[in-house]
């Protein structure tokens, strides 16, 4: 004799003499559609709270504090833009080049930015660094090594390279000295004595 049943799953399906027919097509619309709302509900949740708390933090400053920290981020992207944006506002360069110093960059350069970089003017991933220290001041060099982020958001011509390389330059969280040594590697680099 034969007998239709079902036996509880994860989705219940029908047997027909212990043979597996199809599972119930209500109950898989139903769990289906039950996962997507449950997956929507979750993403604009998610995106609700991230936009408020944004809009929270802009709300919460007085007009008075919004404008002067706009007035200070301006002074500090435009006051100098050929020194960037970071604490190097004046880099003491050797006169002649400190051998040491380009040896140390040297190593600093094969471990850290040759993968990005070449010493050419050939952009590889980054731009390549040949004519670097004719075109960029010392210190926007060391700020943009020291302090990538800040640079690209607030220097203009940190963003103009973003532009052309596409390609957000990672923190190398290179040391004040470390940021010295591969500019001195750059200006040997560039032929300066």
């Amino acid at each position: 004799m034969r007998e239709w049943h079902k036996r509880g799953t994860i989705f219940e399906q029908y047997y027909y003499n212990d043979i597996i027919l199809l599972p119930n097509p209500k109950q898989v619309c139903m769990k289906s559609a039950l996962f997507y709302t449950a997956l929507a509900i979750a993403t604009l949740t998610l995106l609700v709270c991230c936009n408020s708390s944004s809009d929270n933090k802009t709300q919460a400053t007085s007009p008075d504090n919004s404008a002067a920290k706009t007035d200070t981020s301006a002074a500090a992207s435009s006051g100098n833009e050929k020194a960037g944006v970071g604490k190097f506002q004046h880099v003491d360069l050797t006169h002649p080049l400190d051998e040491k110093m380009v040896a140390a960059g040297k190593g600093i350069y094969e471990l850290k930015c040759s993968s990005c970089h070449k010493l050419t003017d050939e952009k590889l991933v980054g731009p390549g660094w040949k004519g670097v220290t004719d075109r960029r001041t010392p210190e926007w060099i060391m700020n943009f090594v020291t302090n990538t982020d800040e640079m690209l958001e607030k220097n203009q011509e940190a963003k103009n390279l973003y532009e052309v390389c596409l390609v957000k330059m990672p923190n190398q969280n290179l040391s004040d000295a470390d940021a010295r040594a591969v500019l001195e590697f750059q200006r040997n680099n560039d032929g300066k004595k």
